[in-house]
């Protein structure tokens, strides 16, 4: 019986297990983690079929494909909520596509160098910090890399439609997988079936990027354009890609397929996010495959001691940082932490008020305990209103509603944080500080809770 060779199966086994490891993110505690971006998808996801609709043609159309099939992932088994083994649902087809993209860089890596190199390269994918953090996290950009790398491979066997159905899938996912067509255009520019590819993929993904052009300011609104931290990192992945492309130990076909895959699209969106502040980093994570082709590479034809050395100099932090990805310390925010805490200081039917607004998808999570509070300023639910986090009353019903709650459980981001300048932001800083007395402040996870009370009533 003919044995399958190692790069086949290897990589993708490696990715499950470190996928698998640690997936819910417990803390000290025992308890999962879930932060807010997480959030979104579990809601989303929950929602009817045309509920989710008309939400897309309000917001999040860029993310649109990702909750339908999350929808049918929660049809089949969501785990009983986020709480309990939810988390799992959530989060296992990031896992699979995970260890699919691993597969997928070992398979172009054996195309372009044999199969020492994809073994290494699939393996150098799997145990990439950032791609083992998206592997645990429920939203799209393990899909979308999957996605691209599988392009990628069907790009240089030539199979063009496919090449323009998984590429259009993964920009489907999320349309910033489109400027990895840009980057397989500097080695497959010439061929006319490509340039056909191109154009189906470009067509076909015009009336997303038209809808969620409309949707930029609202999706996008709250980042700020690259700052030097995000060009320093460029700078050294820009580094570490150029001297690992040099010289004739890694062929120059696979050079020219990583090198532009792993530069150009977070080069070009943090370039376009000079003019439009467009640019996060996981919106390229498929970026990290043209990385993982030629270090593996690179480490499969060395000689000597001295790269395995290396290796098992970067296990130390490597190690240290895959185990802090596994806590729930190493998102923003932790919304079951949020949770938990809340059902410790409040009582039932407790007026309770985000600051900002949009921090209301802490709780969104956790009906049960939003039910049993008095959310002040809201107008229309989430689900009524077709957005994200609900709709808000005037400033003036805010006003009178507030000035009349005997004591007020606050949601506020951590210290330090820019307040939003919207008046009904504003008023509700305003009113708090006016007309009662802080009574207590807890820091959670990425969050403060704040129990205000009107004068002399603090408990």
């Amino acid at each position: 019986m003919r044995r399958t060779a190692a790069w086949r199966w290897l990589p993708p086994l490696l990715a499950v297990l470190l996928g698998l490891w640690g997936l819910e993110r417990a803390g000290a505690d025992g308890r999962g983690g879930m932060w807010r971006d997480e959030s979104v998808t579990w809601q989303v996801a929950h929602r009817p079929l045309g509920s989710i609709w008309e939400l897309l043609g309000q917001v999040d159309a860029v993310h649109g494909l990702y909750y339908l099939l999350m929808q049918a992932v929660f049809q089949v088994w969501d785990g009983g909520g986020p709480a309990t083994g939810g988390l799992w649902a959530l989060r296992l087809p990031s896992v699979a596509a995970t260890a699919l993209a691993a597969a997928g860089v070992a398979a172009v890596a054996h195309r372009l160098a044999g199969e020492r190199a994809a073994l290494c390269s699939g393996v150098a994918y799997a145990v990439l910090p950032p791609v083992q953090m998206y592997a645990q996290e429920g939203r799209s950009y393990a899909l979308v890399a999957a996605a691209v790398v599988w392009a990628t491979y069907l790009m240089l066997r030539e199979h063009w439609v496919a090449y323009a159905t998984v590429l259009l899938l993964g920009c489907w996912l999320h349309e910033f997988a489109v400027l990895a067509l840009l980057a397989h255009g500097v080695s497959a520019w010439r061929s006319r079936g490509w340039r056909w590819s191109a154009a189906v993929v470009v067509v076909l993904l015009l009336p997303l990027a038209v809808v969620s052009a409309r949707q930029a300011e609202q999706q996008l609104g709250w980042l700020g354009r690259p700052g030097w931290q995000d060009w320093a990192a460029y700078g050294v992945v820009a580094v570490a890609v150029l001297l690992l492309a040099r010289g004739a130990a890694v062929p120059r076909e696979l050079v020219r397929v990583a090198v532009p895959l792993a530069l150009l699209p977070p080069g070009l969106l943090m370039a376009v996010s000079l003019v439009h502040p467009w640019y996060v980093d996981r919106y390229v994570l498929y970026a990290l495959a043209g990385l993982a082709l030629l270090a593996g590479t690179r480490l499969a034809a060395a000689r000597g001691w001295w790269p395995w050395l290396l290796v098992a100099a970067l296990l130390v932090p490597f190690g240290w940082w895959s185990v802090w990805l596994r806590t729930p310390e190493s998102r923003k925010d932790d919304v079951l932490a949020v949770a938990a805490a809340v059902r410790e200081r409040a009582r039932p039917g407790d007026p309770v008020l985000f600051m900002p607004s949009r921090r209301r998808e802490w709780l969104l999570s956790s009906p049960e305990l939003y039910g049993t509070l008095r959310d002040l300023a809201l107008a229309r639910t989430p689900a009524a209103s077709h957005s994200l986090q609900g709709t808000e009353l005037p400033t003036e019903e805010i006003w009178t509603r507030l000035v009349d709650a005997p004591r007020v459980v606050a949601l506020l981001d951590p210290a330090g944080q820019p307040l939003d300048p919207y008046p009904r932001e504003a008023v509700k800083r305003q009113t708090l500080a006016s007309h009662f007395d802080l009574c207590s402040v807890d820091e959670v996870r990425g969050a403060r809770i704040a129990l205000y009370a009107q004068p002399g009533r603090c408990p």
